[in-house]
């Protein structure tokens, strides 16, 4: 009897949960189940997802951002089929592939000029970790200048640039020598690199958590205070890049040249996880100098076959059917639409971003009713208001949205490339008949958000 996936999904199609809560991380199933989010997805294609009854649903996550050409692409899948058939040789470490150096060859065409070299990996937190080796050996200084807020990943060293207080909390230790300052702060930026001790400034272009964006000289100056101070700039396009925000890189928006670019996510191409760095001839030439040098820093499955021909086939979308303009088209539009609202509710502070990185943030309202149901939930748990957004998007219009971090009452929307204008009505109307209904108090909805409040006021019992 052959060996069949599909045989295994179609005899194991009710028992996802249960898998999890048996093996897995049990509490991701808790919460999927106590906001109504425990759906049986069956398919998926482009920006859509569709559940065991055929519902469809508008996914305005990407998978946090890997799925910017959308899922399943075609050209990704044929790619992918055509490299499994062609039975070339892989991973053979001592050796180097012809794929990667053709990938390589690809992204630096679209990163400034002075970026000359690719490091290959795993994932953006392999990259972020890849980073502070290089700096560290580059500059032979220890110490990392990150932001507060900022996230750069789950691993050791990537965690310990972590500005988020929730996902460092319990695994301490961590690295020595990192220092977090304000973003968008050059006063900060400079003090803390004013002795000349600091391997490397980390930053995001714009902020994920909270979709935070710069002033338009920030990354422009904080090239200049890096050269200054002998300080590597790395910007983190983990999430940012190809594609996001309108531009191919955030750093194009602002004309800023770092010395390193990080990368992951949407080079995927949504199938075979793959990270890397660009970066100068002179950190590559300094941390790779001598041919007994050659292997210190790598990864056992960086630069396969399969990820970097899944690399070469999305760029290749992304080019050929201008998902670059379309993001910065569609995207805008929405922000601006959704921006026109505010003038008709309270709740509504703004929506900011650029191309497909958007954030729709709420606020206090004025009026005393309204005031007094804000007060409520804030009371309860900070950021708690947006729920009563996200989750109502998904059970009445079927879009999959997220709260963009911990304690903010802020929507974050990072969907693929590839939105229609189509979807951008369903996007603006959802948008407007939720925050609408949030504004009639007594009402079903805060009905949901009196049930979200006592669920997270027996929580913070529990602890």
């Amino acid at each position: 009897m052959s060996f069949s996936i599909a045989e295994l999904l179609a005899q194991h199609s009710e028992d996802k949960f249960e898998l999890h809560e048996k093996h897995l991380n049990n509490q991701m199933v808790r919460v999927l189940k106590t906001i109504g989010y425990d759906r049986n997805y069956k398919r998926a294609v482009g920006q859509y997802l569709y559940d065991e009854q055929g519902n469809e649903y508008l996914d305005l996550l990407s998978g946090f951002g890997v799925f910017a050409i959308g899922r399943n692409h075609p050209t990704v899948i044929s790619a992918l089929q055509e490299t499994l058939t062609l039975e070339l040789p892989n991973l053979v470490q001592l050796d180097v592939s012809i794929l990667s150096g053709l990938l390589a060859k690809e992204i630096l065409t679209t990163t400034p000029e002075n970026l000359e070299k690719m490091f290959f990996c795993n994932s953006g937190t392999e990259a972020v970790e890849a980073a502070i080796k290089f700096a560290r050996y580059t500059t032979k200084r220890a110490k990392i200048v990150y932001c507060e807020h900022g996230y750069h990943g789950l691993t050791m060293g990537a965690l310990s640039l972590n500005g988020e207080k929730i996902f460092r909390e319990g695994f301490g230790p961590l690295l020595p020598d990192c220092i977090a300052i304000p973003f968008n702060d050059l006063a900060a930026l400079e003090q803390a690199l004013s002795n000349k001790d600091v391997a490397a400034f980390i930053v995001e272009p714009i902020q994920g958590k909270g979709v935070n964006l710069p002033d338009d000289n920030y990354l422009v100056e904080v090239e200049r205070l890096c050269k200054k101070y002998g300080t590597l700039f790395v910007a983190d396009e983990i999430q940012t890049g190809i594609g996001r925000t309108g531009k191919f890189w955030a750093i194009d928006h602002y004309g800023a040249k770092p010395d390193m670019i990080l990368m992951s996510k949407a080079l995927s191409g949504g199938f075979v996880p793959v990270g890397a760095v660009a970066m100068t001839q002179h950190i590559m030439d300094t941390v790779f100098n001598r041919m007994d040098r050659a292997v210190v820093h790598g990864s056992t499955f960086s630069k396969n076959n399969m990820a970097m021909a899944a690399g070469l086939a999305g760029l290749e979308v992304i080019k050929s059917e201008n998902l670059v303009e379309q993001s910065a088209t569609v995207g805008n539009d929405i922000i601006a639409s959704l921006n026109a609202l505010s003038t008709k509710y309270e709740f509504l502070k703004e929506a900011r971003g650029k191309g497909s990185m958007i954030a729709i943030e709420f606020q206090a309202p004025k009026s005393l009713t309204l005031k007094a149901a804000w007060a409520m939930l804030e009371a309860a748990n900070k950021g708690l208001f947006c729920q009563m957004i996200t989750i109502p998007l998904f059970k009445d219009h079927r879009i999959l949205t997220q709260v963009a971090g911990h304690g903010m009452n802020v929507v974050k929307l990072l969907p693929p490339l590839t939105l229609t204008q189509k979807d951008r009505d369903h996007i603006v109307n959802a948008f407007d008949q939720t925050i609408a209904a949030t504004h009639q108090v007594p009402g079903t909805i805060w009905d949901l958000g009196k049930n979200l409040a006592s669920h997270a006021l027996k929580g913070k019992a529990g602890k």
